[in-house]
């Protein structure tokens, strides 16, 4: 192994290190109540180093939100490529997302907190770099949608609108989990969750003559 190859290895095991402290507090305090001294003592290194890849506390947790994306959309990719048929490979993104809010909460929930405020929290370049990220996996839906237009499985619709109102029919349906005993008394979630994805993709499918 080369120098050169040796430091880009170091490099990255000390961005990983610091990732994982990051992610460690974030998850046990929150974003408000973690500093960058925090981090730093939990990862065993000094502030000065943490300030040498990342410029800021924000920058740094924007790594961790696209850290979940990639992983959410590396979990999509693998699940999906099994289907053939566009409205299955749908139903699929929908369990993969709803899998991936419970067995990844703490990515999931990283990705929630950024979407509600994003402009407060980030700069329009960091800002910019996470929606590049959050892009890719809505362009995997906006794909399939398409592959049904294509195939007549689907109405002549518009990919993209429709492939961005799945992600927040899914994202919206998740909070629902928290009404078991108000809103849905007497429903399940899962059944309501099954529900809106069926429709979802019922009002794009084409009728057959």
């Amino acid at each position: 192994m080369s120098l050169k190859e040796r430091r880009e290895r170091e490099k990255e095991e000390r961005r990983k290190q610091i990732l994982d402290a990051a992610k460690a507090l974030l998850f046990e305090k929150g974003l408000n109540a973690t500093s960058m001294n925090q981090i730093a003592k939990k990862a065993e290194i000094g502030v000065a180093t943490i300030y040498f890849y990342y410029k800021s506390k924000e920058d740094l947790f924007a790594a961790l939100q696209v850290e979940g994306l990639n992983l959410l959309y590396f979990k999509l990719e693998k699940a999906c490529e099994k289907e053939s048929d566009p409205a299955k490979k749908l139903k699929t993104a929908a369990q993969v997302f709803l899998r991936f809010s419970r067995e990844n909460k703490n990515y999931f929930d990283i990705i929630n907190y950024f979407l509600s405020a994003p402009d407060q929290i980030f700069t329009p370049d960091l800002k910019g770099q996470i929606d590049r990220h959050g892009n890719i996996i809505i362009e995997i839906v906006e794909k399939y949608i398409k592959e049904g237009i294509e195939s007549r499985i689907f109405k002549r619709i518009d990919s993209r609108r429709h492939s961005v109102l799945f992600w927040a029919t899914l994202y919206g349906l998740t909070h629902f989990k928290k009404l078991k005993n108000t809103v849905l008394k007497g429903d399940t979630f899962l059944n309501l969750f099954d529900y809106g994805v069926d429709n979802f993709i019922s009002n794009m499918t084409a009728s057959k003559k």
